[in-house]
């Protein structure tokens, strides 16, 4: 079980201060907004693969093999938080989110490693989205917070992890073959 920074665990107890003290409607649009954006990211994966579908090789490497990244940024996720074993926030105080069961730890922020790795992996196939990819990616992090389901810490290592690995494994997509094939 590893220990919690002070500074995370005061901002993280300012936040739920004031995300219970925020009217119903807007706790409700935290809990369907912090899933919401990781089915917007899947929807819009779907966009880039039926578009890079009719483009270049290259293009279409990129489509198909892109979502790969934000995979590998999960497991990865999932493999620190077997090894480091931080217990969730919610199991001290009251939240607006259903606390996840025991064993599923919270550092780092899954939901954080997919927003990072696939606003990345979205701004590397369709440059023209980063004007939302990154406040959307940004607010399904904090989103993890508001609800009470993590700490600042938990999503700012998700958000780094995801961005990280995307940033590694995107540019090698390039020398695969299936980028290199004739159409």
């Amino acid at each position: 079980m590893s220990e919690v920074p002070l500074l995370s665990a005061h901002l993280y107890r300012f936040v739920i201060g004031l995300a219970l003290a925020t009217p119903h409607p807007v706790q409700v649009f935290a809990e369907i907004a912090t899933e919401g954006v990781i089915v917007l990211f899947g929807l819009l994966f779907g966009v880039v693969v039926w578009r890079g579908w009719r483009g270049s090789p290259l293009e279409r490497a990129q489509a198909l093999l892109a979502p790969g990244a934000v995979v590998v940024a999960y497991l990865l996720s999932e493999g620190v938080k077997a090894v480091w074993q931080q217990d969730r926030p919610c199991r001290a105080l009251t939240v607006l989110a259903e606390c996840p069961e025991l064993g599923d730890w919270s550092f780092p922020s899954n939901h954080s490693t997919i927003a990072g790795a696939s606003a990345l992996a979205l701004w590397w196939c369709q440059r023209n989205w980063a004007w939302f990819l990154v406040p959307a990616a940004l607010g399904a992090a904090a989103s993890r917070v508001f609800v009470g389901v993590h700490y600042p810490h938990d999503v700012l290592a998700g958000l780094t992890l995801g961005a990280v690995v995307a940033a590694v494994l995107l540019p090698m997509i390039r020398f695969l073959p299936l980028a290199k094939a004739r159409r």
